[in-house]
Order: structure tokens, then C-alpha cells, then sequence
């Protein structure tokens, strides 16, 4: 069990998901991993972000905690430097991890009930921010 930190990062009515294809499905999951020992959630959230996406974020309120296999902490986040999509982190890097791909996408918030992604009930509050 080990907790982990996300980034929800929100602009122009779309936020940024990893598209996941592994074991023969897809889903989309929010930008984040697990927290390091001696780090705070917020620091895992901007370091997981760097790792990931090739970008700095300002991370903002925590908007909601998520009780799986540790707790997992969604922190509203801005991009403040970087450009989308240079993640340097092992998912992309060690080819032999054998965890499926990661691709980090702008998706539409409209379209977040339509598709699958994990957890949901972050989905839907990222939806309700908008309303």
C-alpha cells in the first residue's frame, strides 16, 4: 500500500489525461504516481507531473482524497512551465516494464462520462467544477 499523488490540470474546458493501453483495454487515468518517502503530497504531485507530462505545475487545492490501496490525493494544478508531453519518467523510458502505454492527451470534460476513467469519482467532480 502506498499513497500517491495526481495533478488535475484544467483548460479551456478539456483536462489532461495519460491514455492507458494495457492488457488489451483502454482507459485514461489523471497524471500522477507514488508519494516518496520523505515528500508531501503536493511535492509528489509536482514531481509526478515533470516525470510524466515534461511539465512544471503550480499545485493549487487538493480536490478530492481517494481511499484505494493507500490514499491517492487530486490536486487542482497549472501548468507553469514545460511543454505537454516531454515526460522523461520511466513509463516512458524503461522499455522493459512491460505496463502497457502512456499517452498524455487534452481531453474534453464533456466527454469524461463517455469514457472510461479511472477513478470515477474524480471524473465526475472535475465535471461538476465546471457546472
Amino acid at each position: 500500500m502506498r499513497d500517491r499523488s495526481s495533478v488535475v490540470i484544467i483548460e479551456n474546458q478539456k483536462v489532461v489525461l495519460i491514455q492507458r493501453l494495457r492488457d488489451g483495454s483502454i482507459y485514461y487515468v489523471f497524471p500522477g504516481g507514488g508519494i516518496e518517502n520523505g515528500e508531501t503530497p503536493e511535492a509528489g504531485a509536482k514531481r509526478e507531473a515533470l516525470e510524466e507530462l515534461g511539465v512544471e505545475v503550480k499545485v493549487k487545492e487538493c480536490i478530492s482524497e481517494v481511499e484505494f490501496n493507500g490514499t491517492q490525493y487530486f490536486f487542482l494544478s497549472e501548468i507553469i512551465s514545460g511543454t505537454l508531453g516531454t515526460g522523461q519518467g520511466e513509463e516512458y523510458t524503461d522499455k522493459n516494464r512491460d505496463r502497457g502505454t502512456y499517452l498524455p492527451m487534452w481531453v474534453d470534460i464533456e466527454s469524461l462520462s463517455s469514457i472510461d476513467v479511472r477513478p470515477n469519482e474524480v471524473a465526475l467532480k472535475v465535471q461538476s467544477l465546471l457546472n
